[in-house]
């Protein structure tokens, strides 16, 4: 697709330019805070601040070492928290200001809060779990209780009317960026025990979940918002090796159709909601982004786009096609046939579109990022001449 190769080099502003229009800020094409709530598509270090595990080689290509990122180096909120907040990169590469401009809320450790928060934590879900994080793996941060945490952190802003150096001042909160990006785990943890028609029924209630997510955010002041859709779940390589099907559910792109149908159906219903939500709450911008259309492009043509492999993780263990192995996942260790094997990473992460056969390399992310800001995959669609300040992403 053309408009995926539309880079931020021509529009990388644009979308979140014109997202503040109704605040009256359109102009200044830049946000004072952005607050996120999330799994690990946009965790920058909320869950291993809880669980503090993460290992190498997560964090290789960016920051050298783990960054608390589920990926090789910076996630699509980084870009997008870079380029769209107004205050200047700090100078330690691992403080958490230093590229989302906002810290994982559950990090105690030299966090301020005056740039916005992150709430999201790797395998959160929308709906609440009925299992603990110790038994299927599942975060207990759902989204429920990132919003409480949102909600914690507002009324010590308004306590502390703008005398806490660590917090924002109290008109941040309503002129802020909210991203929402959750929603895949309630999908996928429950298709080792459910067929794919059972999980299907479940996703309305998880849509429903995410729209009065939105309205609760309006209630305490949030006007700029933005949710993002499911990813294409049939094309990774951990899916495509641990989920049932057959030959004749692959498309002609390596990817399952069954479980990437769930997906449409899932999208779609979410973006009716919010097109409901948007006709009770017309004095805010509530935006649909489709992040799944620009993913499912860069699998099925990822030498388009300056990759080369779609459907084969680079951090894995594997003789096949996905290098990917459920029970050696990426960084791990374990004795197989004798022998201890490594899930190792590739030499070359540059050329993959996933990183450890669930998540995105950086090269993927940045990719999705400047698709994203272009304004091209956002519902309602942006006034694209209402441009201001661009800026590349690097």
């Amino acid at each position: 697709m053309r408009r995926v190769m539309w880079l931020a080099t021509a529009a990388a502003a644009a979308a979140l330019c014109c997202l503040v229009a109704a605040a009256g800020a359109a102009r200044q094409c830049k946000f004072p805070a952005v607050f996120n709530f999330g799994d690990s598509n946009s965790d920058t270090g909320g869950f291993w601040a809880a669980f503090p595990a993460q290992q190498p080689p997560f964090g290789m290509t960016y920051f050298g070492l783990p960054a608390g990122r589920a990926s090789d180096g910076r996630l699509v909120v980084d870009f997008l928290g870079k380029h769209v907040t107004l205050l200047p990169l700090l100078a330690a590469p691992l403080d958490c200001s230093y590229l989302t401009k906002w810290c994982p809320y559950l990090q105690s450790v030299g966090s301020g809060y005056r740039h916005g928060a992150n709430f999201a934590t790797l395998a959160s879900t929308a709906l609440q779990p009925n299992t603990s994080l110790f038994v299927t793996g599942i975060s207990p941060f759902f989204l429920a209780v990132q919003l409480n945490q949102m909600k914690e952190l507002r009324n010590k802003v308004l306590t502390s009317n703008g005398n806490n150096g660590q917090l924002p001042a109290p008109d941040v909160l309503h002129n802020a960026l909210y991203t929402i990006d959750i929603g895949q785990n309630d999908l996928t943890s429950n298709l080792g025990s459910q067929s794919i028609e059972t999980v299907k029924q479940s996703l309305p209630s998880v849509v429903s979940k995410i729209s009065s997510t939105v309205q609760e955010l309006y209630n305490i002041g949030a006007r700029n918002i933005m949710v993002f859709n499911m990813a294409p779940i049939g094309c990774y390589p951990a899916f495509l090796t641990k989920l049932p099907h057959t030959s004749n559910d692959m498309d002609g792109y390596g990817c399952m159709k069954t479980y990437n149908s769930a997906v449409t159906y899932y999208n779609e219903q979410l973006n009716a909601s919010l097109a409901e939500v948007r006709t009770k709450l017309q004095d805010a911008s509530v935006v649909y982004v489709d992040k799944h259309a620009v993913t499912l492009e860069l699998f099925r043509h990822p030498k388009a786009h300056g990759l080369k492999y779609g459907t084969k993780a680079c951090c894995g263990h594997g003789d096949g096609a996905y290098n990917f192995n459920p029970d050696l996942y990426c960084g791990s260790s374990k004795v197989l046939n004798g022998q201890t094997a490594i899930a190792r990473a590739c030499a070359d992460p540059q050329n993959y579109v996933s990183w450890d056969g669930i998540h995105a390399t950086e090269a993927a992310n940045k990719i999705i990022a400047s698709s994203l800001m272009s304004g091209s995959y956002s519902y309602p669609p942006f006034d694209l001449s209402k441009l201001c300040h661009l800026q590349p992403i690097a």
